[in-house]
């Protein structure tokens, strides 16, 4: 039964978020001298803009990073089985630019359905192994060539495939590879003392051993893999996996960066061994050099993003396998896009969502359902419905938006919704809510002036609109950007 998804947030965990804890040098550089080093020649070595782009990889392996097999017990634990594999279930593009003051890590779904150099369009999960096989093949079979020696050539033949495909797929060259197995997960989760998760729902999945309530709660390292591994009965298949990583990924290094976590001598020699143990390296990677370039980063710089897909739910060119279809050109443009953005340090704008704003909706018209209209209008476009009812504040003689900053995203967005309204500083108001004060000079979305939001025409009180029932043929579907500055993790499904 493969394991899915959350080995890289080792690596996340280990060598990125590991500044914000005061760890002495020394104690950095004990760590590199345990951790296997292996060569890619089609590692980059970093663009002009001084930019370091590591891949992080996640294997479907029941060895350590050193080759050792995990034990009886361990696989037991891990609800892990015996079966040999070498997919690659997690697949993560990381940019930390060269002002250091943010971090994108990029997912990829592991079935997403690529071009693979020399190899055809498969999904990019088997890449590693399919073009190892190939290689074991020829060297054995046809060259004569020992098993034992030929195993590492063939799999570094499978890494540089790899890492040949994420490139192509993302446009980014990439510099610094990092590959984990699956214990080193578990184990790095128990050496931080676990991690806090967030779910909308209850779930029981027997296979993953995913058995959770809903609500915020923490995981030990064998729960949190059940966790990220749950392949049956997710809305968005795939992708919500992929979410539900990102969600592990972004809270794990949340309480590294924002707190002490690593202050104890024993958890950082807990800490030390899991990663000596689990994780792999490419040669030439300076980790002193790359964290002297994290200093300034903060946990609200970083962030979770996913590859726009085409279909989550698609067909491979010949019918035969279920794959996540993907648009190169679109996902080059939009890693593009983004990697710029965070550059710019427009974290907070990338991760916005209408969910995270609570609208509250005041009529201070004789309109009788006027706030009540337009309180439906910014439901559908997302936003979380509020107080609604008639204007008990100071009366005002044109309709704006209150918030308690100017700058406040969800006020931002809502002015914009309803006819680009002034907004108005309101210091009662707490974080994370906004008031629309309706005056007698509104016309727009929910008013029935002829403004009316294009989603919202024809609909009687009490209707909603059906996401399926709007046209977004070929249109990509975007997952949510999560980040690491919250105390709460973001609940997920």
């Amino acid at each position: 039964m493969p394991a899915h998804l959350a080995r890289s947030i080792a690596v996340i965990s280990a060598l990125v978020v590991v500044v914000g804890t005061g760890l002495a040098w020394g104690k950095i550089r004990s760590f590199e001298e345990g951790i296997n080093h292996i060569s890619a020649e089609a590692l980059g070595g970093g663009g002009e803009d001084g930019a370091i782009d590591v891949l992080l990889v996640g294997m479907d392996s029941r060895t350590d990073a050193h080759g050792n097999p995990l034990s009886a017990e361990e696989l037991a634990t891990l609800r892990a089985g015996d079966d040999v594999a070498t997919n690659t279930d997690t697949i993560i593009l990381v940019r930390i630019p060269n002002n250091g003051k943010s971090a994108t890590a990029i997912s990829i779904p592991r079935d997403s359905y690529v071009a693979a150099p020399g190899f055809g369009k498969t999904k990019i999960n088997g890449v590693f192994g399919a073009v190892k096989l190939e290689e074991m093949k020829q060297l054995v079979e046809i060259d004569g060539e020992d098993p034992a020696t030929a195993e590492p050539k063939a799999v570094e033949k499978g890494r540089e495939a790899l890492i040949q495909t994420v490139a192509d797929l993302t446009g980014v060259t990439v510099d610094h590879y990092a590959e984990i197995g699956l214990l080193g997960f578990s184990l790095i989760t128990d050496a931080l003392g676990g991690v806090d998760v967030c779910l909308k729902e209850p779930v029981y999945e027997e296979l993953s051993g995913a058995d959770f309530p809903a609500g915020w709660q923490k995981l030990d390292g064998p729960q949190a893999l059940s966790f990220v591994r749950q392949r049956h009965n997710l809305p968005r298949g795939d992708l919500d996996r992929v979410t539900r990583q990102q969600a592990v990924m972004a809270s794990l290094a949340h309480q590294v960066i924002s707190s002490k976590t690593l202050s104890s001598p024993a958890t950082l020699n807990r800490l030390q061994a899991a990663v000596q143990r689990s994780v792999v390296l490419s040669d030439g990677w300076d980790i002193m050099d790359f964290i002297e370039q994290l200093q300034n980063l903060a946990a609200g710089n970083v962030a979770f993003a996913t590859i726009p897909v085409l279909q989550e739910d698609g067909w491979s060119d010949d019918g035969m396998q279920s794959v996540v279809r993907v648009d190169p050109t679109a996902v080059n443009d939009w890693v593009e896009g983004l990697l710029q953005d965070q550059d710019e340090g427009k974290t907070e704008q990338l991760a916005y969502s209408p969910d995270k704003t609570i609208a509250d909706v005041a009529n201070d018209t004789d309109i009788n359902g006027l706030a009540a209209s337009v309180s439906q209008v910014l439901s559908q476009k997302g936003f979380t419905e509020g107080a609604v009812g008639n204007n008990e504040s100071a009366h005002v003689e044109r309709s704006q938006v209150q918030a308690l900053k100017p700058d406040d995203l969800g006020a931002q967005a809502i002015a914009r919704e309803l006819g680009n309204l002034p907004i108005v500083v309101e210091p009662s108001l707490p974080a994370g809510t906004v008031r629309v004060v309706l005056g007698a000079d509104y016309t727009g979305p929910g008013s029935g002036l002829g403004n009316e939001d294009p989603s919202t025409i024809g609909l009687d009180t009490g209707d909603t609109v059906d996401p399926a029932a709007v046209d977004t043929e070929g249109a990509p579907l975007i997952s949510p950007i999560l980040t690491a500055g919250s105390d709460d993790p973001a609940c997920v499904n």
